[in-house]
């Protein structure tokens, strides 16, 4: 039967004769550190305050208070229940595309109104520097690991 222990490093080691399997976690170990926590939620306040971030914000408040634009929206998001309901309930196909039409025509007139093209390339913008956050934050912690793993050799059992 295995023998488990834990070491100073906090990993559950199970031993079998010489041999180590590899280290168990307890899931409550696995649950986010509170300081991990605490440096996510201050770069998510530095993003916030972010050029980017800003940019979006007002190009959100333009939309919201231009009247032309709230109604290109809402004409599309009622085209849009149309579709649905001449898709299922009536089975028109003929409709459906007429419809259809009819949206993307409405979709063409609003993505011409700068402020939407402003408010999307903002949005394009805060996806990509959230993007180039995460894989920052994950090619680091890679590195850091085949650096260690590489210039540390796997102790060969998990004797104390």
């Amino acid at each position: 039967m295995a023998e488990q222990h834990s070491h100073e490093h906090g990993v559950a080691c199970s031993h079998h004769g010489g041999t180590t399997d590899i280290p168990s976690f307890h899931t409550r170990d696995l649950i986010v550190k509170e300081d991990i926590m605490a440096k996510a939620k201050e770069m998510a306040e530095v993003i916030f305050h972010s050029d980017e971030v800003q940019s979006y914000r007002r190009a959100e408040q333009q939309i919201n208070a231009n009247e032309r634009v709230q109604a290109l929206i809402n004409q599309i998001k009622k085209k849009q229940k149309e579709v649905v309901a001449f898709e299922t309930t009536f089975k028109n196909p003929e409709m459906v595309k007429k419809i259809e039409t009819e949206m993307e025509a409405l979709q063409d007139e609003l993505d011409s109104i700068p402020i939407v093209s402003q408010f999307q390339q903002s949005q394009s913008d805060i996806n990509y520097l959230l993007q180039l956050v995460v894989t920052v934050i994950r090619d680091t912690v890679s590195d850091r690991i085949n650096v260690e793993n590489a210039s540390e050799p796997a102790p060969e059992n998990c004797s104390d």
